[in-house]
């Protein structure tokens, strides 16, 4: 299940459950859409793409599978990214498309 992290990796940003801006990689590093356009789509740690977060639902729809019962995660991993560093390492793979990679 996913942890829903409650921030942006990179700007501290909050990132509430039901924001339409949080973005994910295949390891839940979870960014904003602004700092993944500076990131040009390639994770810092990883190397992978990201996609938007999927939002889990606030009311119990079916099956108890909401935030009632799945809260969401706590854990802030504010970790801001050197981006001329950052800027070197994703030149050589941005224009691969993360399925690709």
């Amino acid at each position: 299940m996913l942890e829903l992290r409650p921030s942006c990796e990179h700007c501290n940003k909050s990132l509430p459950p039901d924001s339409t801006e949080a973005m994910i990689c295949t390891f839940e590093c979870t960014f904003c859409k602004d700092c993944v356009l500076l990131l040009e789509n390639v994770c810092p740690n990883c190397g992978g793409g990201f996609c938007d977060r999927p939002i889990r639902p606030k009311t119990n729809l079916i099956d108890e599978n909401f935030l009632g019962k799945h809260p969401a995660g706590k854990r802030v991993v504010y970790n801001p990214v050197n981006l001329e560093t950052h800027s070197q390492f994703a030149t050589s793979i941005k224009n691969i498309p993360p399925e690709e990679r």
